[in-house]
């Protein structure tokens, strides 16, 4: 069985399902994006029913994920981008959406690799490591990287690979591969770029353009909620 593993897929569901059409999984492959599954992108609705309704997907929880469930509580006081996706969702079936969305596991380790949507500190097993570095929320990030810098992943020390999204951190839309050792797999198809996925255990990229530059088009179109 393979493991294909997608970055940030943000609400770009056409380009989902021309990366798995280009990917021709076999029944039995399992697919796992790395989070932020929803914003940006013009087809949140969608994107979530994929997951929450095939039996062999998942996502991570990342930090546009703790978005929404932060909302929910009244506790955060959300961007356009998750304003956005509740506008297309609904009010009436956001709490299920929240609730999925909170359900979704911090992390993941197979036989290969470790996956995690957002940071990893040195030094830390996978098990001692802060939620919020991993998802990478806003605040986790902002200590992480002030610890450890923009390149922390040169940090790395892990024992199997590590698999990240969350930036494309050279905003080349194309993955970054440090030492072989940390794939960061987002490639900003919600910007215009490119989605991507990984097949393990060979390691594969598959990647698949952008429609459009789905945001921008998304910020005009949406003004009015900001």
């Amino acid at each position: 069985m393979q493991h294909f593993i997608i970055g940030d897929i943000h609400g770009c569901y056409r380009e989902l399902q021309d990366l798995l059409d280009l990917a021709a999984l076999a029944t039995g492959d399992a697919i796992i994006a790395l989070g932020d599954i929803l914003d940006r992108g013009p087809e949140p609705l969608a994107v979530f029913q994929f997951f929450r309704s095939k039996a062999n997907a998942t996502s991570l929880y990342g930090n546009h994920e703790d978005k929404h469930v932060r909302w929910l509580r009244l506790s955060h006081q959300p961007s356009l981008a998750p304003r956005i996706t509740r506008h297309k969702i609904g009010d009436e079936a956001y709490p299920e959406l929240c609730s999925y969305l909170e359900s979704l596991p911090r992390s993941i380790e197979l036989p290969e690799a470790i996956l995690v949507h957002g940071l990893f500190e040195p030094g830390l097993a996978l098990a001692d490591q802060r939620e919020e570095v991993i998802v990478a929320t806003r605040k986790g990030e902002e200590r992480f990287v002030a610890q450890y810098g923009e390149r922390w992943f040169d940090h790395y020390d892990g024992e199997k690979p590590l698999i990240v999204g969350h930036h494309d951190y050279d905003r080349t839309h194309e993955p970054l591969v440090v030492n072989d050792r940390v794939y960061c797999i987002d490639t900003g198809c919600c910007y215009g770029g490119r989605l991507t996925g990984l097949l393990l255990p060979e390691f594969r990229f598959v990647s698949v353009p952008a429609h459009r530059n789905h945001w921008a088009e998304l910020q005009v179109q949406y003004a009015h909620l900001a």
